[in-house]
């Protein structure tokens, strides 16, 4: 696995597609205005190219999606589903509402028993989707310096495979891994989202991360 599609332009999308080139693969990140991403495409190297929602779905051997949470079912359809079966998504959005936050906390457009990445799998249905990268603000996505301890990233998704190889995209990113089981688990890792984020909207505190300790 080499080439890398990256749905998104914003930061998650910059800090994960950045990462991919850090670590040697080739990135075409997706874009509706290509303008957006040119000051970065002039500066990323060769290994770097910007495409549509299609066209990134195309060449990616791996895709990621990176965009708003109320945009990602969108993302999926513009990518084209076909495009996307057979192939490991790493889903890294959350149900973030477009309402703003009461004291410190997010509200989700998603209830208790239904998650984002559920309503995704619907969306193209043979993609392998893995929730991964929902629970860290993208500063700390990759390589995070916790003073030698390797924090902890929650996945899920239904195929032992897909899950394999993002274990293997983590443990490179500096990241140990925890896998929660099948798809409906995202219903409790997208809020972990609303938890890490709390210090930061109270207090104005990003550096931080979840670490599992296992006995």
């Amino acid at each position: 696995m080499n080439k890398i599609a990256v749905l998104g332009s914003g930061i998650v999308g910059q800090t994960l597609a950045d990462g991919f080139l850090k670590h040697g693969h080739s990135v075409m990140r997706a874009t509706r205005q290509p303008s957006k991403l040119a000051t970065w495409l002039a500066d990323a190297g060769a290994k770097a190219t910007v495409g549509t929602f299609a066209e990134a779905a195309q060449f990616g051997e791996l895709v990621v999606l990176a965009v708003k949470g109320t945009a990602a079912e969108q993302a999926i359809d513009l990518a084209g589903p076909g495009a996307l079966a057979g192939k490991t998504v790493i889903d890294a959005t959350n149900p973030i509402a477009d309402e703003p936050p009461v004291n410190g906390v997010l509200k989700f457009f998603t209830g208790p028993n239904e998650s984002l990445l559920e309503r995704l799998v619907r969306r193209a249905p043979d993609a392998h989707f893995v929730k991964a990268f929902s629970s860290v603000g993208s500063v700390w996505m990759v390589n995070p310096d916790f003073d030698g301890v390797r924090p902890t990233m929650f996945i899920c998704g239904d195929d032992a495979r897909a899950k394999k190889e993002v274990e293997g995209i983590l443990d490179a990113f500096g990241w140990e891994t925890e896998d929660l089981g099948s798809v409906e688990a995202a219903r409790a890792i997208e809020p972990l989202c609303m938890l890490w984020c709390i210090p930061g909207l109270l207090n104005n505190r990003w550096t931080h991360a979840f670490k599992l300790l296992k006995k």
